[in-house]
């Protein structure tokens, strides 16, 4: 993903693929496999996800 290669292994997953199809159609039940989406994210440690209604103590308001 980093290095730019991921739109090249994607293309050759899906050769692989289409190429499996045409060998044995009836491994497939008559549908032609595609390999998932690649991500348009990508992270090592996923920031956390803030929520709106955050009720940590440092937000509730003392009465």
């Amino acid at each position: 993903m980093h290095d730019g290669t991921a739109a090249h292994i994607q293309a050759r997953r899906i050769a692989t693929l289409h190429a499996a199809f045409q060998a044995h159609p009836e491994r497939f039940r008559g549908r032609r496999p595609y390999p998932p989406a690649l991500p348009t994210k990508v992270w090592i440690n996923q920031p956390p996800v803030i929520s709106e209604t955050d009720t940590s103590p440092q937000n509730a308001q003392v009465a």
